[in-house]
This record gives C-alpha cells, structure tokens and sequence, in this order.
C-alpha cells in the first residue's frame, strides 16, 4: 500500500512539474520574444534619436545662421538709412553709387528673399519632425508601459513559478528521505525474507515431491472414477434442471397477465366490429324488413354471424397460455407448448378474415352502385376497401411470425435460435402496423358515417348501428395501440430471457428434451418438499461442540450405554428364562414333597397297628447297638462335607437319620446361596467386560479423531507450503519491484534535481535580464 501511494504521489509530481516545465517553456518563449521585441524597440529608440539629434543639429544650424542673416539685415538696414541723407546731398554726384547699391540692394533683397523661404521651409520641415518625433515619442513611451506591464505579470509569474518550485523541490525532498527510511526498512524486511525463503525452500522440495506424487494419485483416480460430464453434449445438457429465476417466471406470468387482459378487450371489440357490420348489411343499402337483400349481403351477413366461433378460441388461447406459465414452470419459446394452439385458433381467425374479405369488397362496390352512394361517400367506400385488405395482410404477417415462434416447442428445427430476436421485432412491427390501419380505418368510418348521417333516406336504425360500429374500430384501434407499445415496451425483455436455460448451453435442443427437464424439475421440487422439514430449537455451536468432545471422549458414549442397555436386557431375559425354568423346578420339587408326605402319611396309618412289633425290634436293636455307641460316638458327632459341581454340601453320617422338612430347607439354602453367589459374579465380570469395552471403544475414537486431526494438519500444511510459495513468488516479485522502483526513484530524483537546477539558473538568468531591462525602460 505504501508503494502504491508513493508511486502515486511521485505520478502527481511528475505531471506537475511536466505541467510546470510546459509553463517554463512558454515564459521562455514569451520572455525571448519580448527580449527581442525590446532589442528592435531599442534600436529603433536609437535610430529616432540619431534622426533627432541631427534635425537638432540643423535647427541649430539654421537658426545660427539665421541670427547671421539677421544681423547682416539689420547692417544693410543701417547703411541704407545712413546713404539715403547722402544720396539727397549727392544725386548728380552719387548717380553712379545710387545705381551700384541699387543693384547690391536688388540682389541683397533676392538674396534675402531666399533665405526668407528656406527659413520658411526649414522652419516647416522642423515643425514636421518635432510633431513626428512627439508622436513616436508617445507611442513609444505607451508600448514602454505595456511592456513594463507586461514585465511584472512575468516576473510575477516567474515568482510563483519559483515558490511552486521551491515546495515541490521540499516535497521532494521529504519523500526521498522517507522513502531512504522506507528503503532501509524494505532491506531489512528483504533481508528477513531471504532467510526465510531459504527455509522454505527446504520444505518446498519436499512438498514438492510429495505433492507430485499425490497429483499423479489424484489424475489416475479422476480419470478411472470421474463420473460421466453431462454438460459436454448439448443434448445431455439440455436434460439439465436450469436454476429456478422466480423473479423470471413472475414477470412472465405477469406480462402474460397484461397480454391476456389486452386479447380479451381485442377480442371483445372484434366481436362488436363483425356484428354491428352484420346488422349494418341488413340495413343499408336496403333494409331487410322492408325489402329483401342481396344474395351476395345474405352469404356476408350469413359468414359474419359464425364471427363468435373464430373469434372467442383465442381469448380461450390466451388463456390457457397464461395458466400454463407458473411460477414452477420454466418459461421459454421451447416450453411454450400452448403458444401452438393459439397460433391455430389465430390461423383460423385469418381464414375467416379470408373467406369475407371478398363478400366486404363486394359489399362496398354494391353500396357505391346504389343511386344513394355520392361521390365523396364512394371515395371513402374505395378507402374502407383498401383499409380492409390491409387489414387481413398484417393479419396474415402476424399469424406468420406467432406461428414461426411457436415452431421451437413442437419442431425445433423450423426456426433457428438466432432468428427468434429478428422474429420479435417483426411482431411488434406488425401490431404497430395493425395499430396505424386501425386508426385509417377509424378515420374513413367517421368521415363516412358523417356523410350517411347527412342523407335524407339515413334512417335512425341505421345512425345508431354506424355509431355502435364506430365505437367498436375506435375500440379496436385502443387494443392494437396497447398491444403495439405494451409489446414494445417488452421487447428488450424477451430477446434477453431467450437465454434463460440450462447452464453452459444456447438453450433447449428440443421439446421432448424441454419436457423431460420439466419433469425432472417436478421430481426435484417434490423431493426437495419432502426434505423440507421444521427445525427443531438448536445448540449454540459452542455448548455442541462441548457436548460433541464430552460425548467423543467419554466412556460413557451413547453407543456403549445402548450396547450396555442391550446386553443387560439380554441378560435379564436369560436370567428370566433360569427364573422360569428354577420355578418349574420348585414346582416339581413342591409337588414330589406332597406326594411324600401322603406317602408318609400313608405309611404311618398302616403302621399304626404294628407299633408294638416295631417297639420290641427298636429295643432290641438298641440293645445290640449299645456296645458300639462308643465306637461311633466320635462318627456321630463330627459332621461329613461332600464337595461336588455345585458346590460344598455339609451332611452328617448315614446313621442319623434327619427330618424330611429340614433336608429339603437344607438344599434350598444352599442353591439359592449358590445361585446369589454365581449371579454376583457374572455381574461383577460383565461389569469389568463392558467397561473395558467403552474404554476401547472410546480409545478407537479418540485415535480416529486423532487420524481426522492429523488429515486436517497434513492438509494445513499443504495449504502453508502453498501460501509460503505464494509468499516466496510475491516477495520475489515485490523484491524486484522494489529495486526497479527504487533504482527508477533514484533517477527521477537525479533528473528532477538536474532539471532544477538548470530551472534554477533559467529563472536566475530571467531575473537578471528582466532587471535589467526594467532598468534601462526606467532610464529611458
């Protein structure tokens, strides 16, 4: 930034001194003219004062001599008067003297006579020179004081041209200062950027080498798995979904909006104009209720009744055109499928036109036949003719041109895409057109209406149907003009949106091509609906990335707690299956107890007859057995352990005989204390099983958020070495331009300081002269 501004304040420096020189140039060239200009007016001054110096020299002369002839008049004056006396006294005597100084006085008098006239003439050529020497004297002293004038406007400029110079030599000199600093500074910034740049040319290398490698990676997976590049063939890309414009398709729609509002007031003055005509025919020339009409106004009258069936199908046209353009639809000369249909009901509307232009000529000529038809109510009949059959040719271009614009949608090679500009502007031509015939005819209707109006045979009937009919061609000449300017006012914006279409193409290559991208476009549209869902209140980024970490490094991830959860309640449900298959157990046990103790009961009833038998057995059993109490005393008393897969079973000896309820009490302890024991266990160990599983699982995270981590910084340190080239190339190149910049400042400097001083000494040298030529004016 610096470099820039001092470049541009050195660029304004250079062109005020070059505009500052161009000055100096011109007041050198004023200051050497005037200097000439003033050596010319000297010499000039000179010769005058030579020229006045040497009449000054004859004056003097003159009158010197004059004084001469003077005195020598005044002598012979004297002596006259003195020899007048004499002569009396000496006439006889003096004959001979008086007719000596008759003569001497004869030639004194020419002699003075003379002298009187080149005094005269003396005294007339001095009177000559003074007033020519007055004169140039004036205009010499005003040209002086023009020049004086003149002088001091340069020397004030000159002065100004001094001060200029003086504070841009200041300036200059400020900035080269700043600009020593700022060079020491870039030097010492060089000088860091120099080892750096060795630095990165280490690591250049290797990027270097790595990245040529990776890039060959990289061309061989694109050209084995790039996908198929559908924008390559214009007719693949026109299957393409373009960018939805709304702002596009809302102003189609409402410019259809104004065309259809504009059709339908044309249609509805086109309906009045074929009807009125109608009921006119059965009027004029001859009333039908009077006298029966011509057969050939019966045909009109007969084709002119079927108007409503021509004329309607294209405000319907219209109509469908304008539904068929939404806001989801993408609206171009391809795509306006409907514009067909209209250029069909357009084409025969024009058919019918066709079929009774004839029968109107016809018409006319039999009213121009009739002994009511005048001559001016002919001339316009012959008008209203001619104005008829215009009307059907621009009928004709317009239903040519809207059919040529509807080829793009149903034959895409009937019209080029370069004509479609050259084929709007024809339309508009044509409803201009259509717009000036409309006034024509207006304008003869009028003319002939007023003519009718004036007939004594025009009948009420037939004043009110002219004006009806008057009313629906001005109707019509108001439609034409508002379709003419509305489409001109639009023109510019449908040669422009016949671009719209699918990108990096001219547009749609056909109609089937058009309908299919419209499809696919419904198919987004509803997919892109079906995305479309509320979003539910979100996280500030910070907290989820907070949660996200406490989630990523936690053992107690979400995935391992429903893994967990999922392990636990198969667990459970086998731990049910072992309650349901124990229960049925118990059961069984429960109902193996009853059956015992019926038996025993059973028993005990059928032994209760013989207990006397069985008394006299026990005692003599205990008799025999008495001898052995001691022996088994030690047996008896010390209980016997078995110890087997299910655990240890304390027992006592054979001998003794326990209860039926406590044994059974007995083995139920022990499997339920067994059962508890086995249970604690196995959920001690899937405990210690599932943590060790989060914490594996959480560690195989941490080292794929340590591997994403190490991507991202191998992809940094591409992006560092790239911008550390980048840095290398820029200082390299900003280096350079330093050095030009200042070896280029340098030489400016130098050829700016050579040039003030040459400046310097011009302007000392025109001080000098213009001192002293103001001096020398002063003296003079």
């Amino acid at each position: 930034m610096a470099s820039a501004e001092l470049q541009g304040k050195y660029q304004k420096l250079a062109q005020e001194y070059s505009k500052l020189r161009a000055q100096n140039q011109v007041l050198k060239k004023g200051v050497v003219d005037e200097q000439a200009n003033s050596a010319a007016l000297k010499e000039q001054l000179k010769m005058k004062d030579q020229s006045l110096r040497k009449l000054q020299q004859e004056m003097d002369s003159l009158t010197f001599r004059n004084l001469q002839l003077a005195k020598r008049v005044e002598l012979l004056q004297d002596e006259l008067a003195l020899s007048e006396p004499r002569g009396k006294k000496n006439k006889k005597s003096g004959e001979s003297s008086s007719q000596l100084s008759q003569e001497q006085k004869t030639v004194f008098d020419e002699d003075l006579q003379k002298k009187i006239e080149e005094n005269e003439r003396l005294h007339i050529q001095f009177f000559e020179a003074d007033e020519q020497h007055k004169h140039v004297e004036a205009e010499l002293r005003s040209r002086l004081a023009t020049l004086e004038t003149e002088a001091a406007q340069h020397q004030a400029v000159v002065d100004g041209l001094t001060r200029k110079y003086m504070e841009t030599i200041e300036k200059l000199q400020n900035d080269k200062a700043k600009l020593e600093v700022k060079s020491q500074t870039l030097e010492k910034e060089a000088k860091e950027c120099r080892l750096r740049t060795e630095e990165c040319q280490l690591q250049l290398k290797n990027l270097h080498e790595d990245l040529s490698g990776r890039l060959e990676e990289s061309l061989s997976i694109i050209n084995e798995k790039v996908p198929f590049n559908d924008t390559k063939y214009s007719q693949y890309n026109a299957l393409n979904v373009p960018l939805h414009n709304r702002r596009h398709q809302l102003k189609m729609r409402d410019i259809a909006g104004q065309a259809l509002a504009f059709v339908q007031d044309l249609v509805t003055a086109l309906l009045n104009f074929h009807t009125y005509t109608e009921q006119r025919i059965q009027i004029f020339p001859v009333d039908s209720a009077i006298d029966t009409i011509s057969p050939l106004n019966q045909k009109f009258s007969q084709y002119l009744h079927e108007n409503a069936s021509y004329v309607r199908p294209l405000e319907e046209g219209m109509l469908h055109l304008f539904e068929s353009i939404t806001e989801d639809t993408v609206t171009v000369l391809e795509t306006t499928v409907k514009l067909k249909t209209f250029s069909e009901h357009l084409t025969s509307y024009l058919c019918f036109l066709r079929k009774i232009l004839p029968y109107q000529l016809k018409s006319l000529e039999e009213e121009c036949e009739s002994s009511l038809c005048t001559s001016a109510l002919r001339a316009r009949n012959l008008e209203l003719s001619q104005d008829m059959k215009k009307m059907t040719a621009v009928f004709e271009k317009l239903q040519t041109y809207i059919a040529l614009l509807a080829l793009p949608s149903t034959e895409p090679d009937g019209l080029l895409r370069t004509n479609y500009s050259s084929v709007l502007t024809n339309v508009g031509a044509a409803l201009h057109g259509f717009h000036d015939i409309m006034k024509d005819i207006s304008k003869h209707y009028s003319q002939k209406a007023t003519i009718e109006h004036e007939l004594p045979t025009a009948t009420q009937k037939l004043i009110t149907t002219n004006d009806c009919i008057l009313s629906s061609v001005v109707a019509l000449t108001n439609g034409a003009g508002k379709i003419a300017s509305f489409f001109s006012n639009n023109l510019d914006y449908f040669i422009a949106s016949l671009s719209y279409g699918p990108k990096a193409a001219s547009g749609f290559i056909s109609p089937l091509s058009a309908e299919c991208m419209l499809q696919y476009k419904k198919k987004a549209a509803a997919y892109m609906k079906s995305l479309r869902k509320p979003l539910l209140e979100s996280v500030p980024y910070e907290e989820a990335l907070a949660n996200r970490r406490i989630l990523l490094s936690s053992t107690e991830s979400r995935e391992g707690l429903a893994q967990q959860v999922q392990q636990s309640l198969e667990k459970i449900s086998k731990l049910e299956q072992e309650k349901e298959h124990w229960m049925l157990e118990a059961q069984l046990a429960k109902i193996k107890l009853e059956k015992e103790n019926q038996r025993i009961a059973d028993k005990l009833k059928n032994t209760s007859s013989g207990q006397l038998v069985e008394l006299a057995r026990e005692n003599a059993a205990v008799s025999n057995a008495a001898g052995q109490d001691e022996a088994t005393a030690k047996a008896v008393s010390e209980p016997i352990q078995s110890t087997s897969l299910i655990g240890t079973l304390t027992r006592t000896s054979d001998s003794e005989v326990p209860d039926v309820e406590s044994r059974e009490d007995l083995i139920k302890n022990h499997y339920m204390a067994r059962i508890v024991e086995l249970t604690s266990q196995l959920q001690l160990a899937d405990s210690k099983s599932v943590h060790f599983y989060a914490e594996c699982r959480a560690l195989s995270k941490r080292l794929a958020l340590a591997e994403k981590s190490k991507e991202a910084l191998t992809e940094e340190m591409k992006l560092a070495s790239q911008s550390i080239s980048r840095l290398q190339d820029e200082l390299t190149t900003t280096k350079r331009s330093y050095e030009d910049q200042l070896s280029m400042m340098s030489d400016h400097l130098c050829s700016m300081n050579e040039t003030l001083s040459k400046q310097r000494e011009e302007i000392d040298t025109l001080k000098m002269s213009n001192k002293g030529n103001s001096k020398k004016n002063k003296s003079r």
